[in-house]
């Protein structure tokens, strides 16, 4: 009978964190570049005596889905979306390099390019700083390319280009803060295919549709293994009456 509550209970716990999973996924699903995180299970058999009738459920986390988001268009000059695979690379506080599709640019008090959350974007020869009183505009190949409003006739001044990097999805694993990173801790190379679109941002690619489907599906699921723990409970009280009349 023990045995029958340590599978339930580890069946619960699982299906906990997914549902937790898919909670994460769906207050995300308005979060520029958000990719829907994806968790699985697997039923590991009990080694030991007897037949192998009864398994434990343990994690096996895929990953990421990195299918691509839609398009939504801006117009804002430092709005910048991934079209097809690839990443914008960006600067941590330690120094280490991190990867995300949030396009979302913007410029620090001192004009240095940033994320929303203050990253410092790299460009391929390191951070991009924008003068005042420009008019910035991004190319496909993610060239960073401004012209004065104050002077007349102006040339256009190219500052630099983004780092955009496409490193095998393999290799990368989601930090605590919803940015990737190279599994090894590497920096992956600058990828000069990976083309951007100027004036639009990339949305989640989480499906609402599914992910509700799948919270229902959780909930059930819970719901079967605490009724299998309220038969084991019986069980056992029943077993327990049958012991004191002997």
């Amino acid at each position: 009978m023990d045995r029958l509550i340590y599978t339930v209970a580890s069946g619960a716990k699982h299906v906990l964190e997914q549902q937790a999973t898919t909670s994460n996924n769906l207050a995300n699903l308005n979060t520029t570049g958000f990719r829907a995180q994806l968790d699985t299970f697997r039923a590991v058999p009990v080694q030991g005596e007897g037949l192998p009738t009864r398994a434990f459920v343990v994690n096996n986390t895929v990953g990421a889905d990195f299918s691509s988001g839609p398009l939504q268009m801006t117009g804002r000059d430092l709005d910048v979306a991934i079209k097809g695979p690839g990443w914008i690379a960006v600067q941590n506080a330690d120094g280490t390099e991190s990867y995300t599709r949030n396009g979302a640019l913007q410029m620090s008090p001192n004009g240095v390019l940033t994320t929303p959350g203050g990253q410092t974007i790299m460009g391929e020869g390191g951070p991009i700083t924008i003068p005042p009183d420009v008019t910035v505009t991004v190319g496909g190949d993610g060239t960073i390319s401004t012209i004065s409003n104050v002077e007349r006739p102006a040339a256009p001044v190219i500052l630099g280009r983004l780092k955009l990097v496409n490193p095998d999805q393999n290799n990368l694993t989601r930090g605590d803060d919803g940015l990737f990173r190279m599994k090894d801790g590497s920096s992956a190379p600058a990828d000069p295919a990976v083309r951007v679109a100027g004036g639009a941002l990339e949305g989640s690619n989480v499906n609402a549709v599914d992910a509700m489907v799948s919270m229902i599906g959780l909930a059930r699921s819970f719901e079967t293994q605490m009724s299998l723990m309220k038969n084991a409970e019986n069980n056992a009280a029943k077993a327990s009456q049958i012991l004191a009349l002997n």
